[in-house]
């Protein structure tokens, strides 16, 4: 695994977009950016991204865990692809056997964990889907984090986000609402 740098992002929300204060939410994203071996050229066979997006979440969740302030409660995970990559590249890190790790970080994982990948130029900004860890559909968790690596990802690189948090969306309002198809 050639991983150029590890960043960790901690963001702590202690008002709404009004202003009204709120108990603090704290949001934590752990970054890769590592070497794509398959840039540039197309494989069948993606199963060496499979394992290292695993092993980043070994490496990484614990650490991004232990920067909450509170128990985690929510999750998230992306990846942005260097532009001589592919977007299944991206696929390859976050979907096999990411989950895994993040889940034995979490202490939990019921639900499904929210992901999103794309492919983009250095300094793109990625929106890191957040959900519950064990309730799919507690709405009050439904949240995005936004992050980026000023220098990443280069062409051939991939940038792997792993995101936590300890409470849901400053003053949530939304989880009374009927569900209607």
């Amino acid at each position: 695994m050639n991983i150029r740098k590890t960043m960790m992002i901690t963001e702590t929300v202690k008002a709404d977009g009004f202003g009204k204060a709120c108990d603090p939410i704290t949001r934590v994203v752990a970054m890769a950016v590592l070497q794509n071996p398959f840039a540039g050229r197309f494989v069948d066979d993606l199963s060496p991204l499979f394992d290292l997006g695993g092993q980043l979440g070994e490496r990484l969740m614990a650490d991004a865990v232990a920067l909450l302030a509170g128990p985690p409660v929510g999750y998230g995970k992306a990846a942005i692809v260097g532009v001589a990559g592919d977007l299944e590249h991206g696929g390859a890190m976050i979907h096999p056997k990411l989950g895994k790790p993040m889940r034995a970080a979490v202490g939990g994982g019921k639900a499904l964990i929210p992901s999103n990948a794309k492919v983009a130029a250095a300094g793109a900004t990625m929106d890191i889907p957040l959900g519950h860890k064990d309730e799919a559909w507690s709405f009050d968790h439904f949240d995005t984090i936004t992050v980026m690596v000023a220098d990443g990802p280069r062409p051939d690189e991939i940038v792997l986000c792993m995101a936590v948090s300890d409470g849901p969306r400053p003053h949530p309002r939304v989880g009374s609402a009927p569900i209607v198809d």
